[in-house]
């Protein structure tokens, strides 16, 4: 159990007896369809945004701005001359700059934390605080509505009766899944979370491998607000509003360890599942929000006290990274 089938069976269980319970308590509302598609299309979003903290996270580090980062990449791609452009020439446009907007705020914390030399917990805080305050300014503190019919009829079509957002869901995660499993940049993401400084010593270009993860990190933090709009087609600075606490937390039950050295994209989704298909049954039954955060607090606290029974373990146990 303490090998990656064994940590991802027991999500599974999980999983499988959350769903039990909401079909015990809900019965049919819970089990149709199109709830089903409900919970996969409230986790698609966070699950896109923890696919990346994943990367991060795997390699020792934090991010704690990505729901700012969200925010602001809403408010700037549906900012009028934007979306004016946009229906000059393509709604990709839109894409486009929501995805420039995450990358540049993830370059920007990859070089001060990695040039820099600031710990990532107050460099990321700081650009949560500053990534918000400029998607106030830039907006205004008002909601701006998404006018381009291209752009939302995509975000709003179905693919086989499953909606676009759960497609963009499944393909960042199989994405992420290969780049961190199959690939020498995802080798050299948990050698670096494993041991940095041997990770230096083996020919590795830590600093600049850190960047790169940040900029993936704000990649996804401006797919997820390509989402946003489409789904609530409105840009605003309140988007992503504490998203990052549940990005973290659904990372973390997941299995990525808080110290670096290990990470699990299959966890990582399965995480995701787990607490949007919490909050569905919390939803379906009536029950007060100061509950679900309470069982998601009680959560955290399991998944990180079965972290650190088990991580010390699991090291002593590992084979040597190739880089």
């Amino acid at each position: 159990m303490r090998g990656s089938a064994g940590r991802n069976l027991g999500l599974v269980i999980a999983l499988a007896l959350l769903l039990v319970v909401g079909a015990v308590t809900s019965g049919e509302r819970f089990l149709n369809v199109e709830n089903m598609l409900t919970i996969l299309r409230y986790a698609s979003i966070i699950g896109v945004v923890s696919i990346g903290v994943t990367f991060v996270i795997t390699a020792g580090g934090i991010d704690l701005s990505v729901g700012s980062v969200l925010g602001l990449t809403t408010v700037v791609a549906s900012l009028t001359s934007v979306q004016l452009a946009a229906t000059q020439s393509s709604w990709i446009l839109i894409v486009l700059v929501a995805l420039a907007v995450g990358a540049g705020a993830g370059l920007i914390n990859g070089v001060i934390i990695a040039y820099g030399n600031v710990v990532a917990f107050i460099a990321t805080l700081a650009m949560l605080v500053g990534a918000r305050g400029l998607a106030e300014l830039i907006s205004g503190r008002s909601t701006q509505i998404v006018s381009n019919r291209e752009f939302l009829q995509v975000m709003r079509s179905d693919f086989l009766g499953v909606p676009t957002l759960i497609w963009i869901f499944v393909v960042v995660a199989a994405a992420g899944w290969f780049l961190l499993n199959r690939t020498t940049f995802g080798r050299r993401t948990v050698a670096i979370g494993g041991n940095l400084e041997a990770s230096r010593l083996a020919g590795i270009k830590v600093k600049r491998h850190l960047v790169y993860l940040y900029v993936l990190t704000g990649l996804t933090a401006g797919i997820g607000g390509i989402m946003f709009l489409g789904r609530t087609t409105a840009g605003t600075s309140t988007h992503g509003l504490l998203l990052e606490l549940d990005v973290i937390a659904a990372v973390v039950v997941g299995g990525t360890l808080l110290v670096g050295g290990r990470g699990t994209i299959m966890g990582t989704v399965l995480g995701v599942l787990i607490f949007s298909t919490l909050t569905n049954v919390f939803t379906q039954n009536n029950l007060d929000t100061s509950v679900q955060a309470l069982a998601r607090g009680l959560i955290l606290v399991i998944a990180v006290l079965l972290q650190q029974r088990f991580a010390a373990r699991d090291v002593r146990g590992a084979k040597p990274v190739k880089v």
